[in-house]
């Protein structure tokens, strides 16, 4: 019994791939943390091309999802959301803080999608979809 359970376990682990890794990045302090998780996530999809990447952020983190935003060097944000959109990575804006802080959904990034609340869209990619939390 012990060997058909070793077995089998030894078989399950050789099924699981990079594929399967699901990563949620989780964002709430701002520019300099946005450049640091842009930074990450080109290397993780480097190391792990096929890894399901999604960005979720809410209070200062959202800054970098919105119009017009620049990172320290002054350069737009746009740009780089655009090429990990491209590369299959998907970012998340908390609702809760846009009303909060009064802004309007229209000033976020198209790329990006809106949710209800952040911090409940991180809970849920953990516990119910399988996501590896990450804060850069």
């Amino acid at each position: 019994m012990k060997r058909l359970i070793f077995l089998a376990a030894a078989l399950l682990a050789c099924t699981l791939t990079w594929a399967d890794i699901k990563v949620v990045y989780h964002l709430s302090e701002g520019i300099p943390q946005a450049s640091r998780a842009i930074g990450n996530i080109r290397n993780h999809l480097n190391a792990d091309p096929k890894a399901k990447i999604v960005v979720v952020t809410h209070g200062l983190g959202i800054d970098f999802l919105l119009d017009g935003a620049t990172n320290q060097m002054d350069q737009p944000f746009a740009g780089s959301v655009s090429e990990l959109v491209g590369k299959g990575v998907e970012f998340r804006v908390c609702n809760n803080t846009l009303t909060a802080r009064k802004i309007s959904a229209d000033k976020v990034l198209m790329e990006a999608k809106v949710v209800p609340s952040g911090v409940a869209e991180v809970a849920k990619l953990q516990a119910k979809e399988g996501f590896v939390y990450l804060r850069p």
